[in-house]
């Protein structure tokens, strides 16, 4: 057995195994294996079952680690782990069906006591992760971070200071970013300071999520609270009583405690379900309830069902000065939209971006998703080429993501995807094509099963970025989330401590409930801002 040392642009790693040091095309690809067994050894601490374990699904469509050897264990992994004056893990990976072996070696510099699990964390999950990065024969290019908002990392790192390039060489020392995503991530901080200079004082501000429940039918790959609403007008009815009581809770709170609102954004589901007379009397409210809400930056409504907008809706949303909607064709692909349950037409999807133009909507965003059932780099080019013909204001290229509660992830067998190779190639595809036609990238988040370990990217013209999209994003400021399902996240200005609280996603435990909700949230408001005095 010979030893190696591999050095690359994701850090210094010590590599042994057989076959003289050469790279041997053996790897399995990902969408060919169902379920990976893998025997974890030498740890003890439960806790780092959960990294690991993210860490094989960047891998593995399905995967399974146990500190017990099981029969059906496709690979052992033996770990060593020093805690003296530096940390050490070393991952030593055998496959027991090809008698290959692989080590990698980590070593960082101690800190402080209190650090200790979180380093050790760190090491194993950068030794378990090259280990297998030699095994499959893929790099992953976010190294080891498995989380939702890897800008988030360089956002504080920019706060502390310092210059560019050692902030860059932390992130790929650190997480094993590979240097394309850390100039992907650089770029889309830079727009976002652009857009929002005052982005690391909005602390004391809020943005408010609205969350209507309801779409004309449910998409095969979403999770969303979102109900089909035809035969529901009763709970309707019953939701937007309680919405309305909600917005003037809040508003009220909000008025007496001079706290200002940066953003309102209406999702669901798809806000446009409702009727026309719903909307104006929602919109409305928001006037009468929130405070200064011509000062608002930015109020955005989702209408992204084509089948839900009408001229009456779109006269509504101009009534009360709101011309940021977004209309979401996900594909031009006829069969695609068929087989993932959207009822409209492409044909649809074009007339109504159109008639919206005409009712002065001046700001409006389209959503794409790469790898849909049945789709790849040929169809892909095809939608690509009719956005061209729209040019909306935004886009944001989405990566199909398996959530567990999708009908799409319920019954895989239905729905044949692009491997990882093709759904890279579709997503530099949109890279090429957003910088072709003047669109730079100003969010970014990931999701737990995506297509190819890949991302999701907002991509907008100069100065039509959402504000809101940032601040959800980046974790800037709390967001209170009013209606069905919607997410509140409590920020608190100086710490940054977050407290996390959601509304029932479905109509009824809300409808039966949304007093105590608003209730709950007032007072972690006067916790987050530190007030004392109770409103409800």
């Amino acid at each position: 057995m010979h030893l190696c040392t591999l050095i690359t642009a994701f850090g210094r790693g010590f590599f042994s195994y057989e076959n003289m040091c050469r790279r041997i095309p053996w790897a399995i690809p990902i969408d060919q294996v169902i379920n990976v067994q893998i025997h974890i050894k030498g740890i003890e601490d439960e806790r780092l079952i959960r990294p690991l374990t993210n860490i094989t699904n960047l891998f593995f469509e399905e995967s399974s680690l146990s500190f017990t050897a099981r029969e059906e264990d496709r690979f052992t992994v033996d770990f060593t782990i020093k805690t003296d004056d530096v940390i050490s893990a070393e991952a030593v990976l055998t496959s027991l069906e090809e008698s290959r072996q692989w080590t990698s070696f980590i070593e960082q510099e101690a800190l402080p006591e209190n650090e200790l699990h979180k380093q050790i964390k760190e090491a194993v999950s950068k030794a378990y992760l090259q280990v297998l990065q030699e095994e499959e024969g893929i790099i992953q290019k976010w190294g080891i971070l498995t989380g939702i908002r890897p800008t988030k990392l360089l956002h504080k790192k920019m706060r502390e200071g310092g210059g560019i390039e050692e902030m860059h060489k932390f992130l790929q020392d650190q997480y094993f970013i590979s240097p394309e995503k850390i100039q992907l991530m650089q770029k889309i901080v830079d727009t976002q300071l652009k857009a929002v200079p005052d982005l690391y004082s909005l602390g004391k501000e809020v943005s408010i999520y609205i969350g209507i429940p309801f779409c004309p039918t449910k998409c095969a790959y979403c999770t969303f609270p979102a109900y089909a609403i035809n035969g529901r007008q009763g709970s309707v009815d019953s939701f937007l009583g309680g919405l309305h009581y909600e917005m003037k809770a809040m508003g009220k709170w909000l008025k007496e405690n001079g706290i200002r609102i940066t953003t309102v954004y209406f999702g669901g589901g798809t806000p446009t379900s409702i009727t026309a007379e719903e909307m104006d009397m929602l919109y409305e409210e928001m006037y009468e309830s929130f405070p200064d809400v011509k000062n608002i930056r930015e109020i955005t409504v989702e209408a992204g069902r084509p089948d839900t907008i009408t001229p009456e809706k779109l006269e509504v949303l101009t009534k009360w000065n709101i011309d940021r909607i977004s209309i979401n064709p996900q594909s031009y692909i006829p069969q695609t939209l068929k087989a993932i349950g959207r009822h409209h037409t492409v044909e649809e999807t074009i007339e109504k971006f159109k008639l919206a133009r005409e009712m002065e909507m001046k700001n409006i965003n389209m959503d794409l998703i790469i790898g849909l059932p049945g789709e790849g780099t040929k169809e892909f080019q095809y939608t690509l080429d009719e956005t061209e013909k729209l040019m909306p204001e935004s886009l944001t290229v989405h990566t199909l993501s398996f959530k567990r509660a999708s009908e799409m992830t319920r019954n895989k067998q239905k729905y044949q995807v692009a491997g990882r190779t093709e759904a890279e190639e579709m997503m530099k595809m949109a890279e090429n094509w957003t910088a072709s036609h003047g669109y730079t990238p100003y969010y970014l988040y990931r999701q737990k099963n995506i297509l190819g370990n890949l991302e999701n990217v907002g991509y907008s013209m100069p100065g039509q970025e959402s504000i809101y999209n940032i601040m959800i994003m980046e974790e800037m400021q709390t967001i209170i989330g009013i209606g069905c399902g919607a997410a509140s996240k409590f920020i608190h200005p100086e710490t940054g401590k977050i407290t996390q609280f959601a509304n029932p996603k479905d109509p009824k435990s809300y409808n039966d409930s949304f007093e105590k909700y608003t209730a709950d949230k007032i007072r972690l408001l006067e916790e987050t801002f530190s007030i004392t005095n109770t409103l409800i």
